[in-house]
């Protein structure tokens, strides 16, 4: 546990974008709670043993060698004398969770190696290096992915898992000493080896920037063991990564220098159920720079103007680390920092424990309709490539089908896979579909998304490394006919589900004040706190409009609170030091206009906590970000040769046992605000929503591959929505 007197308040002042919410010690229930939470931690098997430990610190030191002797061999294969081949070198880095300390057992270890300007990627680090580990005994499962967005070779080292990345900097020999955090490293430099290097600046930022790094490590291992089981830890399908969880959980450690992890976790929690974003949350001021490297700015750049969630890097050159957010994965991410917030609110009154906050999100009970997505290959190697170029476009479907639908239609991707153990080479991935929350389901209205499958379908033949017997297919299904594997044990669990420790019929009664309708209504509510000391420092507070899921929060009285929360919103600085609050810029970082009074305040806490926010409506994700052009739609490879391999199986599915994930049965966030699509209106009877199969065409027959011509795409998929209400007599 780390001690509470760690940083002191001058100190605090001085991290971050704001003064801290609160500067008080812990209190004796603070220090029960954290030891509990540790127990728990310790006791879910989330620390590595000693030995493994060991493990890892002598494979680190066997890659470093490695990559010295290659440095050397490259540096004697290109002519150099023996003198510089004796001083040519290469040194190995580490960033991510194990740097920071919060790595888990069997997880992967992220590397960098950085070498001289004279050893390329291309030909030396995917050539070279890549042959030296293929040919050692104790490598396997080695596999380079040059085209990554951040190229990478991965693979297991006496069976630990490296991802090891490349950076030649503009050095002919890199000293032992090498600060990678330095700017100059920078220079003269390609931009594959600026994203390479950003891993190990912004965990060591990171680590500068947080008051106690040990309360800081034990409450992000904490928010990604809890993220886990919520189904919310994925930056491919569209949630946050390690570093996004990282950056949200430094900037709640500013917030509050002295708090334990049991606070810390609580604050999380209350932080984020209020944020309102789009408005960035960054642990420092961006500045541009001095070598012109391009940083995160929306007011100049169209591209971040789209980006729902942003999450800004400390380091230079400072980017947004969560542009993968969609509206759709926003929508499950509020959902469960709403969830979090009530539980942590009942742990301070005794009335939970840890234990509920970790309940795995029950993901085939929360939604009625699915997306099934099947994938196979003719053998191991095969269906290793397949499957991770699948994977990094299945965010791309939930994008479509925001575009296609106007986001009336929202989707909630499984960040995991399933496979059939009587099947060989196949893998099988889900998405949940719901209405958005807030809409109006005209009699008849359907969402043919038919057209959007294929669409995506080819986008994924176009993978430049395609062969014969890579196939997907895709297809709806119901709750009740969702596949026996993909339970723990292959048994249905029975209805009805509990979420959260409630049934979902007692969590919609429960909400039942926080309605859409209540938020329409414009119900002024006061934010509730719970920090029993604070300093005063602003003015009033006044009362304010529910919040983003439109619920009533329980006033507990700290005004302070309010002057805080907006001190600290109004300091998400832009570069140069100009407030993403300013008039010129407010306009440009959220997705539409608001539809009441303006918020564009990036609701952090404050000292006295939950500050009176107009948040009479959701901010730009909610509204109508689905008429911002997403310019990922179109960034398809051009393979002429794979346009026309497109191929279909079907078959039934057996998986074998997995483990479920988080959730919120289909209550929804409270939509009022303008932007919405014509079409749309607000339910007036509170009733859900609920997706009808009409029609389910055979799967497309294979296509001649000879022809660069694209045959006509089929339909596949058209889901129509009833009303629950009317579909039980009710």
């Amino acid at each position: 546990m780390g001690s509470p007197g760690s940083s002191n308040s001058a100190t605090a002042q001085r991290l971050g974008l704001s003064d801290p919410i609160f500067t008080g010690g812990p209190t004796e229930f603070d220090v029960i709670k954290t030891r509990e939470l540790e127990k728990f931690l310790a006791d879910v098997g989330l620390y590595e043993s000693q030995e493994e430990a060991i493990k890892r610190e002598e494979v680190l030191g066997r890659l470093d060698q490695i990559v010295k002797i290659w440095v050397k061999n490259i540096s004697r294969a290109k002519g150099f004398n023996e003198q510089l081949v004796q001083e040519a070198n290469a040194k190995i880095f580490t960033f991510g969770s194990y740097r920071l300390g919060v790595h888990g057992p069997g997880a992967d270890i992220d590397t960098l190696c950085v070498g001289p300007r004279h050893a390329t990627r291309d030909e030396d680090f995917f050539g070279q290096l890549y042959k030296m580990l293929a040919e050692m005994p104790e490598i396997q499962e080695l596999h380079p992915v040059p085209d990554a967005h951040v190229p990478v070779l991965k693979f297991k080292f006496s069976g630990v898992s490296i991802d090891l990345l490349y950076a030649n900097v503009a050095l002919w020999a890199i000293p032992e000493d090498l600060d990678v955090s330095q700017d100059s490293i920078l220079e003269n430099v390609d931009e594959q080896t600026v994203l390479s290097l950003n891993g190990c600046r912004v965990t060591d930022q990171i680590l500068c920037l947080v008051p106690n790094i040990q309360n800081f490590c034990t409450t992000l291992r904490c928010m990604r063991f809890w993220a886990k089981r919520r189904g919310v830890y994925s930056d491919v399908t569209g949630f946050l990564g390690g570093i996004d969880w990282a950056l949200l959980v430094a900037r709640i450690c500013q917030l509050y220098p002295n708090a334990l992890p049991s606070m810390l976790v609580s604050r999380f929690f209350r932080v984020y159920n209020l944020w309102r974003w789009p408005n960035p949350v960054m642990l420092c001021p961006i500045q541009e720079g001095s070598l012109g490297l391009p940083v995160w700015d929306p007011r100049k750049k169209f591209q971040d103007r789209q980006h729902l969630m942003p999450i800004i890097t400390p380091a230079y050159p400072c980017m947004n680390s969560s542009y993968n957010v969609s509206t759709s994965t926003l929508r499950v991410m509020m959902d469960e920092f709403q969830r979090g917030n009530e539980i942590c609110e009942s742990m301070e009154k005794n009335k939970a424990g840890w234990m509920t906050l970790f309940e795995p999100f029950p993901f085939f009970e929360a939604y009625r309709n699915y997306l099934q997505i099947d994938i196979e290959a003719e053998n191991d190697d095969d269906l290793r490539k397949w499957k991770g170029w699948i994977e990094s476009r299945i965010r791309q479907l939930t994008l479509k089908i925001e575009r296609d639908t106007k986001s009336m239609l929202q989707c909630h991707p499984h960040p995991g896979e399933f496979s059939d153990k009587s099947r060989p080479f196949h893998y099988c991935y889900f998405m949940g579909l719901r209405r958005k929350a807030g809409t109006n389901a005209q009699e008849g209205e359907q969402f043919d998304i038919r057209l959007t499958v294929e669409e995506f379908k080819h986008s994924v033949f176009m993978y430049h490394s395609w062969s014969r017997g890579m196939l997907i297919h895709v297809c709806h299904v119901r709750r009740k006919n969702i596949p026996l594997f993909v339970f723990p044990g292959g048994i249905r669990p029975p209805q009805p589900t509990k979420v959260a420790g409630e049934t979902l019929s007692t969590a919609k009664t429960k909400r039942s004040s926080g309605s859409p309708d209540a938020a329409m209504n414009g119900k002024k509510i006061k934010l509730d706190e719970v920090d029993s000391g604070t300093n005063s420092r602003g003015p009033q507070c006044h009362a304010v409009e529910t919040d983003h899921a439109g619920l009533p929060v329980e006033t507990r009285a700290n005004e302070q609170f309010e002057a805080d929360v907006e001190n600290i919103s109004n300091n998400a600085i832009c570069p140069e030091n100009i407030s993403c609050r300013d008039q010129e810029v407010e306009g440009s970082v959220r997705c539409s206009p608001p539809a009441g009074p303006s918020s564009s305040s990036s609701l952090s806490l404050s000292a006295g906590e939950e500050k009176q926010l107009n948040t009479e409506q959701p901010s730009g994700p909610f509204v109508s970000c689905h008429h911002s052009p997403l310019k990922e739609l179109d960034d398809l490879e051009n393979d002429a040769g794979l346009t026309n391999q497109v191929h279909d199986f079907g078959g039934t599915m057996k998986v074998g046992p997995v483990q479920s994930l988080t959730a919120k049965e289909e209550g929804g966030i409270a939509e009022a605000g303008k932007g919405v699509g014509s079409s749309s209106k607000f339910l007036q009877n509170g009733g859900l929503e609920e997706l009808e199969p009409i029609e389910l065409t055979a799967p497309i027959s294979n296509v001649a591959s000879t022809s660069t011509s694209v045959a006509p795409m089929k339909p596949l998929i058209r889901l129509n929505f009833t009303s629950l209400t009317k579909a039980t007599g009710q």
